[in-house]
């Protein structure tokens, strides 16, 4: 155990992810951005609305500073029941998804990605901090910082005043 380990992470950008293929990513990449965190599911009813409008929403920012982190979870009434190169496949193929697609992971529980636990301890949601369903959004400001927690029901085009104002634009 290095110290590194009793520290609490300051910032997303802390984190090392698995990509769609298992390789690592240094979420320090994304320095700088302003990020949406989403899990994502194929087979959830808020599937082709949450995919179309981050597709849209990605369209119109990612020359601006704006990145989308997709992390696909089967946690919820397995949704998201095939492999994380199946999830990414289907985002890109149906969705045009541009953004990446991450492996897929755990959003709750003692399996819970470091990366989820640190986004939910710093916004826990209205009934508490674990996650309720597919597609919970997290925006990030371009430190690394969680600015505001979406729930399932926000459409990613409602957060478009958000994102603006992470951006500086508003």
């Amino acid at each position: 155990m290095g110290a590194s380990q009793s520290v609490s992470p300051q910032s997303i950008h802390e984190f090392t992810v698995k990509d769609a293929k298992g390789k690592d990513v240094s979420l320090r990449t994304y320095e700088g951005k302003v990020l949406l965190v989403v899990n994502v599911a194929s087979k959830c009813g808020f599937t082709d609305s949450n995919y179309t409008q981050l597709t849209e929403v990605y369209s119109k920012y990612k020359d601006r500073g704006f990145e989308i982190l997709a992390f696909p979870c089967n946690q919820f009434l397995k949704q998201e029941p095939g492999s994380s190169q199946q999830a990414q496949e289907f985002a890109c193929t149906r969705y045009k998804a541009e953004y990446p697609i991450f492996g897929k992971i755990h959003v709750n529980g003692q399996d819970a990605a470091p990366v989820y636990k640190f986004l939910k301890a710093q916004k826990p949601g209205f009934l508490g901090s674990s996650i309720k369903w597919n597609f919970t959004k997290f925006l990030i400001d371009k430190e690394g910082h969680v600015i505001q927690r979406f729930s399932t029901i926000t459409p990613p085009l409602a957060i478009e005043k958000d994102i603006k104002k992470a951006l500086g634009e508003a």
